[in-house]
């Protein structure tokens, strides 16, 4: 029986990156996006040619009724989830310092990037576990992408900060929660993204690549971040549950 993941946001960005390469691993992809359908068709059939068995689940991860009609579609189609990938993330609608902020902005992020995955993650956590306690040879992991801003502070999008911050902390408190049951979490830091997120502020991270934010002076993109999960997926760091795996071209490391 082949496994099955499940990703959210996964018809574009870096959710479309990770999509692809866990197809190639062999996964049935249950895939969640905002989208309709239709619109997310090209990217279902690319995943297809790739030889996937392609379920798409629309839903807004920030609302808990549409979580449990992706959760319940995805189940129903193909009876397993191996694999959940929390990838699902927006930027605030306006980028202000954190002294103009909104409550509205604050709210918006906050329930899609954080409070959303967070009981995503429970309901199929549960899930996992049960079926791990009665069959134990069913293997499962929980990836949570994050993102540099969970440590570096933007005081122009500081809840957005706050919300990857937040998912850090929810990638060790399912890291304690599922060891039990042997099943392992991880969390996945992505730095400078070429996405649609980013291409707004192309301009600017192309300036600070020029002037050595990163060890590797390229942008990262989709396909960076899909490898390092489909290494997770397979099992490569079989130890390491609760760790983060950095995809950021060396950015973070302190330089003198």
């Amino acid at each position: 029986m082949k496994k099955t993941a499940l990703i959210t946001g996964g018809s574009r960005g870096i959710g479309f990156g990770i999509a692809k390469a866990l197809a190639n691993e062999g996964y049935n992809l249950a895939i969640n996006g905002v989208r309709d359908e239709e619109n997310a068709a090209a990217a279902l059939d690319e995943l297809r040619q790739l030889g996937a068995e392609v379920l798409y689940c629309q839903g807004n991860v920030a609302s808990s009724i549409d979580r449990e009609l992706v959760i319940e579609k995805a189940y129903g189609v193909f009876g397993q989830i191996n694999v959940l990938v929390n990838n699902a993330g927006i930027a605030p609608r306006e980028r202000l310092d954190i002294l103009e902020t909104s409550i509205e902005n604050y709210h918006e992020v906050m329930k899609t990037n954080l409070e959303g995955p967070f009981f995503l993650t429970q309901a199929i956590a549960k899930r996992m576990a049960h079926i791990k306690q009665n069959n134990h040879a069913f293997e499962a992991a929980i990836i949570f992408v994050t993102s540099i801003s969970a440590t570096v502070a933007s005081v122009n999008r500081g809840e957005y900060c706050i919300s990857k911050a937040g998912l850090a902390m929810t990638n060790l408190l399912f890291a304690v929660r599922m060891a039990e049951f042997n099943i392992p979490v991880y969390e996945v830091r992505p730095g400078i993204i070429a996405t649609d997120m980013t291409s707004k502020v192309q301009e600017k991270y192309d300036n600070l690549f020029q002037n050595g934010i990163a060890l590797q002076p390229r942008w990262g993109t989709p396909e960076d971040v899909g490898k390092a999960v489909a290494s997770l997926t397979r099992g490569d760091f079989p130890y390491s549950t609760g760790q983060v795996i950095g995809v950021d071209g060396g950015m973070l490391i302190d330089r003198l």
